[in-house]
């Protein structure tokens, strides 16, 4: 059984990952799950938010019990400091919706949870409020969803939005099972010329994202392959 398990919330994130993965499905509490396995490592997309994450966890979590879960994928830069393209793995994560905090006992930084996308202002109020770096949409179910049930969780999130930078407005274009309607919100965005240039910026910063988040990917599966020990 795999022993390291990945939730990502969409494919475009990983997707330089999983085109190098077996690819099956398999059924939990009525849903079917797209799996990608590579190795020791069973990666799911969970979807867009807190609940499509928590559900992802625990179809992973009964499904394939491994040692560790990881949640990897996007977040917004809460300070200057960081990047589009730079790699964050947090010491703690914070949950914006009831505030409660997760200390992962190894990384640097904090990671706050939102319910939505985060325009620049309310980046401005995270980094206040939780003193926060960085803000994503699923850490937190996935880190709580760990701890029920006793496994391991780390985090691993590439920026892919600045802390002065506007995202367009995406929240509603996702479905109630966290899936992006992406023809959709590409009509919405051709007949409103004034979103064309943020559209386009978002683009490009997502794909340089998806680059550095899967290279990292790589580096961890190789270093944990290196590290087992063949029986004799």
């Amino acid at each position: 059984m795999p022993k390291f398990g990945i939730v990502a919330a969409l494919e475009r994130e990983v997707e330089e990952f999983t085109r190098k993965s077996a690819v099956s499905h398999r059924v939990h509490d009525g849903r079917t799950v797209k799996v990608f396995e590579r190795g020791d490592t069973v990666l799911v997309c969970s979807g867009i938010g807190r609940q499509a994450a928590r559900r992802a966890t625990e179809a992973l979590i009964t499904l394939w019990h491994p040692e560790t879960v990881q949640s990897v994928g996007y977040a917004g830069a809460l300070t200057p400091a960081l990047k589009v393209g730079e790699l964050i793995r947090p010491a703690r994560i914070t949950d914006a919706g009831d505030g409660s905090s997760l200390e992962i006992g190894h990384g640097h930084g904090i990671l706050v949870t939102a319910s939505c996308t985060a325009t620049s202002e309310q980046k401005r109020r995270f980094a206040e409020m939780y003193r926060a770096d960085a803000v994503d949409m699923e850490a937190a179910a996935v880190a709580k969803g760990a701890e029920a049930r006793g496994i391991r969780f780390s985090a691993l999130k590439v920026i892919s939005d600045s802390v002065d930078f506007d995202m367009p407005p995406t929240d509603q274009f996702v479905t109630s099972e966290g899936q992006f309607r992406s023809g959709r919100f590409v009509l919405f965005a051709a007949l409103r010329p004034w979103v064309w240039g943020t559209v386009a910026t978002l683009a490009k910063n997502s794909k340089a994202a998806t680059r550095v988040l899967c290279r990292a990917l790589e580096k961890e599966l190789i270093e944990r392959s290196s590290e087992v020990v063949p029986s004799t």
